[in-house]
């Protein structure tokens, strides 16, 4: 199970419409609606201040978030829309989903590596090179990884770590079909792919470079 879900603390809100909106904007908050779960939507309000560090932070819209509410359950939400100034492009109004525990959503899981002295490419001074230190992954809202957990015992230089080598937890599949890089092991400066034992060389189009994914906020 994954570990500790983040709180997302609001409060409720009371009216509805542009003038109600506009007036919670005026107390420096930022209005919102949780919606579905078969339950009616539920009008609240975040402050900016901590919303606006949650967006900055990046993958609010990949992260689960238990949502406390003063006179109402926790929930488990993920947000749906945020909408923006279109001239200050800062947050106007936000839209969350109630999930059900068995309702499948998409997240960024984190990638833990282990057994680093156990690699023999690290041991002649090896790099590992991590290109994904998280991976989108399907899974339910009650079942989520804390982590994927990644082996590097045996693994020389220029050995690569992609997706279909790795044991994904019970439940879980990639959001991307084709196989794709999480890691390698590079060679240190000054050592050829001929200086190592198995003297392998790995072609250049069977290695992936992925940058960082943009905060989506």
């Amino acid at each position: 199970m994954a570990g500790e879900i983040p709180d997302l603390v609001a409060l409720e809100r009371t009216g509805t419409g542009k003038g109600a909106a506009r007036q919670t904007r005026r107390e420096g908050m930022v209005p919102g609606v949780v919606f579905g779960g078969d339950k009616d939507p539920l009008a609240i309000k975040i402050p900016f201040n901590e919303l606006f560090k949650r967006l900055k932070a990046g993958r609010f819209k990949s992260t689960l978030w238990n949502l406390k509410v003063e006179g109402h359950e926790d929930v488990r939400v993920i947000c749906r829309d945020v909408q923006r100034d279109v001239v200050k492009d800062l947050p106007t109004h936000l839209d969350l989903m109630r999930l059900r525990r068995t309702t499948k959503i998409a997240l960024f899981i984190p990638v833990e590596f282990v057994n680093e002295e156990a690699a023999p490419g690290i041991k002649k001074g090896g790099v590992l090179t991590v290109v994904r230190p998280e991976v989108e992954l399907v899974c339910t809202a009650g079942d989520i990884p804390e982590k994927i957990t990644i082996d590097l015992t045996g693994l020389n230089i220029n050995d690569v770590v992609t997706i279909s080598s790795v044991d994904l937890p019970a439940g879980t599949k990639p959001t991307i079909d084709r196989d794709f890089v999480i890691a390698n092991i590079s060679a240190p400066t000054g050592l050829s792919a001929s200086d190592d034992e198995d003297g392998e060389e790995v072609a250049a189009d069977e290695v992936e470079v992925v940058g960082q994914e943009e905060a989506e906020e």
